[in-house]
C-alpha cells in the first residue's frame, strides 16, 4: 500500500506541476491566419507540449487575413507571425527589428489540366496562365526567369496572365478557364488531387537557376527586442518546431489528429496535403546566408524595389542563429 500511495502522490504532483510550469515560462503569442497551414504545426506543438518542454508557452491567436497578423506584430499585440523572409528582409532594411526563423521550403509550381498536351513551358505559348497573387508573385518571377534561361522566351510576353486570389485560381484551373495555373503549395496539392498535373515545380526551376532549393522561404517572424527580452526563446521556438516536424514526418496518427483543421474534402486531398507538407520540411540548422543572398539578388533583379524595397543585399542579422 505504501508503494501504491507513493506512486499516486508522485503522479498527482506531476499533474500539478504542469500548469505551474506553463505559468512560469514566457508566453509567445503567435498571430496566424485562421485557416493557414502553419496551424498544423502549431497545433502539434501545443497538443504534445513541445512548447512547455522547451521553456515557453505558445498562445495561438487567429486572424482573418495576413495583413492583420502583420499589424498585430508591428503593434505589439503579437510576438510572432509568419511570412516569407523576403518580406522580412524588406522590413529590416527599412529599419525595423524583424528577424526570421526558418519554417518551410514548401513552394508552388505550375499545373496544367490532366489532358493538356503541354510538356514544358514553351507549350503554353499563346495560352492563359492563372497566377495566385499579383505580378510580383515569387513563383511567377522564378518561372519567368527559368523560361528565359532555359528556353530563351519571355513567358510574360508570350502568355496572357490572370491574377487572382488562390481560391479563384484554383477554380479557374479546375474548370479549364486557364491553360495553366500557378498557386500556393496547398492549393496545388488540392488541384493535383483533383486530377491536374504538375508541369514544373518552382523548386526545379530554382535549382536550374543555380539557387539552393533547400533554402527555406517561409519563416516565423519575431522582433529583436522580444528575443532580447527573452534570451533563448528563438532557439526554443525552433526546437519545438523541429520536434513537431519530426513527429509529423514519421507519424500518420499525428496527421489524423490535425485532420479536422486541414480543410481536406477527400482522402486524396488529405494525402496530397500531408505529403506536400512533409516535402517542405527544411534541413535542420541555420540558413545558408550565401544561398539566401543569391535568392534575394534574383528577387531584386526581377521584382525591383516594389518587391524587396531597399533590401538589395541580405540585411545583417536577418536570420536567427538556431544552433
Amino acid at each position: 500500500m505504501t508503494l501504491v500511495r507513493t506512486a499516486l502522490c508522485a503522479a498527482a504532483l506531476a499533474l500539478a506541476v504542469v500548469p505551474a510550469l506553463a505559468e512560469d515560462v514566457p508566453k509567445l503569442r503567435a498571430a496566424v491566419l485562421k485557416i493557414g497551414t502553419v496551424n498544423w504545426e502549431l497545433a502539434t506543438i501545443e497538443a504534445n507540449g513541445f512548447d512547455i518542454a522547451h521553456g515557453f508557452d505558445l498562445v495561438v491567436e487567429p486572424y482573418a487575413d495576413n495583413g492583420g497578423t502583420r499589424v498585430a506584430l508591428e503593434g505589439g499585440e503579437a510576438d510572432m507571425a509568419v511570412a516569407d523572409w523576403i518580406w522580412v528582409a524588406r522590413q529590416r532594411a527599412a529599419g525595423k527589428d524583424y528577424v526570421a526563423i526558418p519554417y518551410s521550403t514548401a513552394v508552388g509550381g505550375l499545373v496544367v489540366p490532366e489532358d493538356s498536351d503541354a510538356e514544358d513551358l514553351t507549350d503554353l505559348d499563346g495560352g492563359k496562365i492563372g497566377i495566385a497573387g499579383g505580378p510580383l508573385d515569387k513563383s511567377w518571377l522564378i518561372l519567368r526567369a527559368y523560361a528565359s534561361r532555359e528556353y530563351g522566351i519571355d513567358l510574360q510576353a508570350r502568355t496572357e496572365q490572370v491574377f487572382g486570389a488562390p481560391p479563384l485560381i484554383f477554380k479557374a484551373g479546375l474548370s479549364g478557364e486557364t491553360d495553366g495555373a500557378i498557386n500556393f503549395w496547398h492549393f496545388l496539392a488540392k488541384m493535383q488531387a483533383a486530377g491536374m498535373r504538375e508541369l514544373i515545380s518552382v523548386g526545379t526551376a530554382s535549382e536550374a537557376l543555380g539557387l539552393d532549393p533547400e533554402t527555406p522561404l517561409l519563416s516565423y517572424v519575431l522582433k529583436d527586442g522580444f528575443l532580447d527580452a527573452h534570451p533563448g526563446i528563438g532557439k526554443a521556438l525552433y526546437a519545438a518546431s523541429r520536434d513537431a516536424k519530426a513527429l509529423l514526418l514519421e507519424s500518420d496518427a499525428a496527421w489524423e489528429a490535425i485532420r479536422p483543421i486541414m480543410n481536406a474534402k477527400s482522402d486524396a486531398e488529405f494525402v496530397r496535403l500531408r505529403d506536400a507538407w512533409r516535402a517542405g520540411i527544411p534541413q535542420a540548422g541555420n540558413v545558408d546566408p550565401e544561398a539566401a543572398d543569391m535568392f534575394l539578388n534574383l528577387m531584386a533583379e526581377l521584382g525591383g524595389e516594389d518587391l524587396v524595397g531597399q533590401a538589395t543585399t541580405l540585411p545583417a542579422g536577418l536570420f536567427v542563429d538556431v544552433e
